[in-house]
Formats: structure tokens, C-alpha cells, sequence
């Protein structure tokens, strides 16, 4: 994984990081979010902003000093609906005239099985209110004087989630970030559609990955497979657990993250749950009475 100690941009600062690339960093570090949301400014003159951020009055005026005089925005991008990713559209209309585009609102693209599953819990950081101007479907295409991107969909971190292809490199979102892995939270995350588009990406070869947290990633092949190893690794490590005794999947993160800073435990116990759920659909595990996310899972 990228290291974040190399990762000196601090909030509110414009960087170009690639010709015709600039990133401003959110003020919102977390153990979720890393350093913070990367807000990207693609272009020059008229451009291209993907995942605007949280709403927060200083990355508005961080994102608004990154325009250069003269410029404007072309249209506002985000990659999911997550609030830490699209929370300041809002507060950003209000300064600029500009379409908002991405796959659909913020349950768009999900799994109806999930969704009528119920006792799975989740739904955290969802922004019910977004509502693309401009839908970008699987293969779309956008364009700018100086820059075209093309809409990928890949569900698994949230149904609506697209990752945007833009020369031999990939505006990654939060499904593939090189200083940790992504949270996979049901049932507006899907693990089975996770893997899935991690193949997907794993096609396109991308050159270098562009990710909603954390620094840029040179070797973005290398760093997907490393995310497919590991979470099939997850899976076996899982599998394992449930042979030696059943559990919760609360139970089982903390039988499995042995060394996790404790502030992750919920997440982690969301990722289990997440991987549980699939091997239900594949008769590979099967909970026990009650809600899933209380259950008491079992060996299938």
C-alpha cells in the first residue's frame, strides 16, 4: 500500500499532480478517509471538478481559489454518493453554474436483493439528496476543450458508483485506493458486485489510479490485483474461522483483524458481513435466526 507519510498535500492546497491535472484536499481526515476527499480539477479553461467533497465553507473556498481567472467549470462529476464525496454540491451551486453528473441518485444501481433482505443494518454516509442533472451511464462519454472521460460502472463499495477512464489512467473513487482497502457495507454495498468490478477494472489496465483518498497510485494494476488477493484471502480467512466455531460477524472481525486499530472494528465487522452475505448466495455460509448483522453465521 502507498505510503500517506509521502503524502504532504495539506488540506485546502491546489496541486497539479499530472499535466493538465490538479487535486485540492478536503479538511476531513479520518480513519475512514485517510488525509481526506480528493476533489479533482480536470483541464484548463473549461474543466471538468470530479467529487466536489463534505460541505465544508473552507474546501469551498480552497476549490473555488483553484480556478485559475477566467475559468470555469464545465460540469461537476461524482463518483458515488457517498456525503464525503458530493455533500458541498449544493453549496458549490450557489457559486457556479454548472450540470452535476454521475450514474443516478444515490440508490441507484443497487442490488434489489439486498435491498429487500433486510437485518443488514448500514446505509451510513449516504447522500439521499443527490440527483445527477446529467446520467452517466456504463460507457458514457464526457468532454471537455482538452479532456474526454468515459463513465465505468462499477458497483460494490455503492451500486451507484462509477470509477471514469480518462487516457490509460482511471479516476478510481473509493473502490480501489493504495493505502487501504475499501469498506463494503450492505445493502447499498454489494461484495459480489465489488469483485466483479474489480475484474472489470483489472481489464481496462489502467495505468495509474486516482483515488478518492490517499495519493495517486503508479502501478494500477498491480495495485487491483493486490485488492483481488486480498480479498479472496478475506474470504478464505472467513471460511476458516467458521470452521473452528460460528459467529457473529462482529465476532468473527474480531478473531480475524487481530492487529486493527480498534476505531476500525465497526468497519471491518461491515466488510465481514458483507463478504458473509455472498457466500449465503453462494450456500458457502448461512446465518442463524434474527437479523443478519445479529446472527450467528455457520459453515454452509
Amino acid at each position: 500500500m502507498n505510503d500517506l507519510t509521502a503524502f504532504a498535500l495539506q488540506a485546502g492546497e491546489c496541486r497539479q499532480i499530472a499535466p493538465g491535472l490538479r487535486r485540492v484536499l478536503a479538511p476531513n481526515p479520518s480513519a475512514l478517509t485517510g488525509p481526506g476527499t480528493n476533489s479533482y480539477i480536470l483541464g484548463e479553461g473549461r474543466v471538468a471538478l470530479i467529487d466536489p467533497g463534505p460541505d465544508d465553507p473552507q474546501h469551498l473556498a480552497a476549490l473555488l481559489a483553484a480556478l485559475a481567472p477566467g475559468e470555469t467549470v464545465e460540469v461537476v462529476i461524482a463518483t458515488h454518493a457517498h456525503l464525503d464525496h458530493t455533500a458541498l454540491i449544493p453549496r458549490l451551486l450557489n457559486h457556479i453554474r454548472a450540470p452535476v453528473a454521475g450514474f443516478g441518485p444515490a440508490t441507484a444501481g443497487a442490488n434489489p436483493a439486498l435491498a429487500d433482505m433486510g437485518g443488514l443494518g448500514g446505509g451510513e454516509g449516504l447522500d439521499p439528496a443527490f440527483q445527477p442533472d446529467v446520467l452517466l451511464p456504463d460507457g458514457a462519454r464526457i468532454s471537455g476543450p482538452d479532456w474526454t472521460l468515459e463513465a465505468i460502472h462499477t458497483p460494490g463499495h455503492l451500486g451507484n458508483h462509477i470509477c471514469l477512464k480518462w487516457g490509460e489512467d482511471l479516476f478510481s473513487g473509493d473502490q480501489a485506493m493504495g493505502w487501504a482497502t475499501s469498506i463494503v457495507s450492505p445493502p447499498h454495498g454489494d461484495m459480489s458486485d465489488y469483485m466483479r468490478s474489480l475484474d472489470r477494472m483489472l481489464a481496462l489496465a489502467p495505468r495509474v489510479l486516482y483515488p478518492g483518498h490517499g495519493p495517486e497510485v503508479p502501478r494500477g494494476m498491480a495495485r487491483l490485483q493486490e485488492l483481488v488477493t486480498h480479498r479472496r484471502g478475506r474470504e478464505s480467512q472467513i471460511l476458516t474461522a467458521l470452521m473452528q466455531a460460528d459467529g457473529t460477524a462482529s465476532e468473527l472481525a474480531t478473531r480475524i483483524y487481530l492487529d486493527l486499530d480498534a476505531r476500525l472494528l465497526p468497519a471491518a465487522a461491515r466488510n465481514v458481513l458483507a463478504h458473509l452475505v455472498d457466500l449465503e448466495a453462494r450456500s458457502l455460509a448461512f446465518p442463524g435466526e434474527g437479523q443478519r448483522i445479529e446472527a450467528i453465521w455457520r459453515r454452509g
